[in-house]
């Protein structure tokens, strides 16, 4: 998806029949079907990407509405003021979410009850819209994300090796490259903030909270899938990352 956004901002032809969002939007579409025909995601897991890919359509239509971006060229594929191409970029966070779930054969201890990480995703989602009215509780939200997680590890293998890491820092590890993947996005005008109307500039730091807290969303919905499993025999092992 970044090579496509990187590759139509240098190189479609301006004034094209197509305009250049909904050929993102088709190639998109074409790269899902792919992954499901060639079986790099289950169905199962399909239904969940969608399930986010609609959650972050929905919270694109109120903030585009609100100012905090905007898609600054045509197309016809969109709803209001917003290309479908963008559900997918939410999309691809739950996709790579679900690889590299199945691949390094992720397995957890000390993972919450399923009910909190729910409620908590929810509360994050819901605080996504009513900060614009009402306080923001990001800030709140983090704190609990320490005190439900703080002993969560992650257990991945590495060819034949298993390893492990706090999982909050493996959440931040994963926001790090979302945010370098934002910068090149917004570098190639698939959508821009409002001070990078005239001149590109680097996304701010800030955004990297915003993007914590939406991945943990969609690790959330996931979850719901794969079922965090325990791995009690790793757990006894001595303290080794």
């Amino acid at each position: 998806m970044l090579a496509l956004l990187m590759g139509t901002h240098l190189f479609y032809p301006d004034g094209a029949d197509l305009p250049r969002y909904d050929f993102l939007t088709l190639a998109a579409l074409a790269i899902q079907l792919a992954m499901l025909g060639f079986r790099l995601e289950t169905w199962n897991e399909a239904k969940v990407i969608l399930a986010f890919h609609v959650v972050g359509t929905i919270m694109e239509l109120f903030k585009t509405y609100a100012g905090s971006w905007v898609y600054p060229e045509p197309s016809y594929l969109r709803i209001g003021d917003v290309p479908l191409f963008s559900g997918f970029m939410y999309a691809a966070v739950g996709s790579y979410i679900a690889r590299v779930w199945r691949i390094f054969d992720f397995r957890y201890t000390h993972y919450p009850p399923a009910w909190t990480t729910y409620a908590l995703a929810a509360a994050i989602y819901v605080n996504f819209f009513a900060h614009h009215f009402f306080v923001d509780l990001r800030l709140g939200f983090f704190v609990l994300l320490g005190a439900v997680h703080l002993r969560t590890r992650i257990y991945f293998r590495v060819w034949r090796n298993d390893r492990w890491m706090p999982l909050l820092l493996g959440w931040f590890l994963v926001t790090i490259f979302i945010w370098f993947a934002e910068n090149i996005a917004t570098f190639a005008r698939a959508w821009t903030y409002p001070g990078q109307a005239e001149v590109w500039t680097m996304v701010s730091f800030g955004k990297l909270g915003a993007w914590y807290l939406l991945m943990y969303i969609s690790f959330v919905l996931l979850a719901a899938v794969h079922k965090p499993a325990a791995n009690t025999a790793l757990a006894q092992q001595p303290e080794a990352g």
